[in-house]
């Protein structure tokens, strides 16, 4: 079973019925199975804020929402993450592709690297760093927490996990 099937059969699992992403190539695969399913609502985003706010009517909907998304869009998700998901307790698992680890190619991806985990820190977000595939066996049980404790989590899966760049 590929990465991507494991990642949405413990989406559906979790009962998750909306998400949302931003384009990203390491995410492709998984972001097609979530657009071909029909036990979800997928919505593109433009912007990883604008898809907090999409997570968060989702929630106020009554269903179970995710954001697929980078990390070099963490800087613009502070204020949606803080005043918007984290005060009204929104539950939101964030799978994230971590881009800007050793080789990366794409030198502006870099320095977001250097700041996403203080940056999630800083909000008090916990964080899970996935590098091996054999990590996406915890994510069942990372998106069940995140629902229960009604708390955004971010899963960081940096260019390991996804097998290069």
């Amino acid at each position: 079973m590929s990465v991507n099937d494991v990642i949405m059969d413990a989406m559906i699992e979790n009962n998750v019925g909306f998400v949302t992403t931003v384009p990203c190539k390491q995410l492709a695969g998984v972001i097609e199975k979530i657009e071909q399913s029909d036990k979800m609502i997928h919505v593109p985003s433009n912007r990883e804020d604008e898809g907090m706010g999409l997570c968060a009517g989702a929630f106020m909907g009554g269903l179970r929402p995710a954001i697929i998304m980078q990390n070099t869009a963490i800087g613009v998700t502070i204020n949606s993450l803080a005043t918007l998901i984290q005060y009204y307790r929104i539950p939101l698992p964030m799978l994230i592709s971590y881009r800007g680890e050793i080789g990366e190619p794409v030198a502006c991806q870099v320095e977001m690297a250097v700041h996403t985990k203080a940056l999630l820190d800083q909000l008090c977000i916990p964080t899970y760093h996935f590098h091996k595939e054999e990590d996406a066996d915890e994510l069942p049980a990372i998106l069940n927490h995140a629902y229960m404790a009604r708390k955004p989590m971010a899963v960081l899966m940096d260019a390991s996990f996804w097998k290069g760049y």
